[in-house]
């Protein structure tokens, strides 16, 4: 059955381990496009970082972007979006400070993250990234809930980076005194903290349903653990192969690595066949 959307993961997927797209992700990102594919990409980074890349593909789309809590083509004109209360987000923050862990407020046109030290490779990459500083203010502070007494902030999304036994205590303890929040492990070493219900996969059935479709007419391409449930769902659930066992084994198709250009090989081997939608009606053939 022909697939009428694609849905991508930005980090471990699309961009190689340099942070860079190669060229011939470009090239098959045109491809697909060119064949009526609505293209868009599902990513916890927040918008503006989203829609930078997007604007580097030329893509027209809705963006899946803060884990799900904020879709949008236009930063002032969301499709969807949902933040954690101002309450909430100051207590969570009090919590969250009794941990040895770096935590980063994510809103849609700043961030605010402590500056408390965490042993972890993840962490310089993560929490800040070269660009953000030109379009999108990124603060430093030593004590975030002082900051949010004076200042008040309602968060889309609230990223915890802590590791092995710690990130499992903040989970339990996070769960039982806020269930207006949900929890998502993104990886070893980070944690998302969301408003109840958002997710990647909530959030890219969203856009799917807006364009007249449904899962089955997604492949869904990604690699951390908060891009199973999206894999499961689509019609195509597509797993790089820089991946966890896990997630290759619960995938339809299992591609290359990210710096092997897993995504455009993916695309040009699956779109390849597909042709444009509209193709066969007017030769009065069916689509299978």
């Amino acid at each position: 059955m022909s697939k009428q959307m694609l849905a991508l993961n930005i980090d471990g997927a699309l961009l190689r381990s340099n942070g860079k797209l190669h060229q011939a992700t470009k090239d098959a990102i045109d491809y697909v496009k060119k064949k009526g594919i609505y293209v868009t990409l599902v990513t916890n980074r927040h918008f503006r970082s989203a829609q930078k890349i997007a604007k580097s593909l030329k893509l027209d789309a809705k963006l899946v972007t803060h884990s799900g809590a904020y879709i949008a083509q236009k930063i002032d004109d969301p499709f969807f979006e949902k933040k954690i209360s101002e309450d909430h987000t100051f207590n969570i923050v009090q919590v969250l400070e009794s941990y040895q862990c770096n935590i980063r407020l994510l809103h849609e046109k700043y961030s605010i993250g402590n500056r408390k030290k965490v042993n972890s490779n993840l962490l310089g990459k993560a929490l800040i990234h070269p660009s953000d500083p030109i379009f999108y203010p990124v603060q430093f502070v030593e004590s975030l809930s002082d900051l949010l007494m004076d200042e008040p902030v309602s968060a889309p999304v609230i990223e915890v980076y802590a590791g092995g036994g710690i990130q499992s205590d903040i989970m339990e303890t996070i769960s039982a005194a806020f269930p207006a929040v949900d929890l998502i492990r993104v990886n070893e070493e980070k944690l998302n903290i969301v408003p109840k219900g958002v997710s990647k996969e909530a959030g890219l059935a969203l856009v799917v349903a807006d364009a007249g479709l449904t899962m089955e007419d997604v492949v869904a391409i990604g690699h951390q653990h908060d891009d199973l449930p999206m894999i499961e769902l689509a019609g195509l659930g597509v797993a790089m192969g820089n991946a966890s066992a896990e997630i290759k084994r619960k995938a339809d198709w299992v591609t290359r690595s990210n710096d092997e250009q897993g995504v455009a090989y993916m695309m040009k081997e699956y779109f390849r066949m597909q042709q444009r939608k509209g193709f066969l009606d007017k030769y009065h053939m069916k689509r299978i």
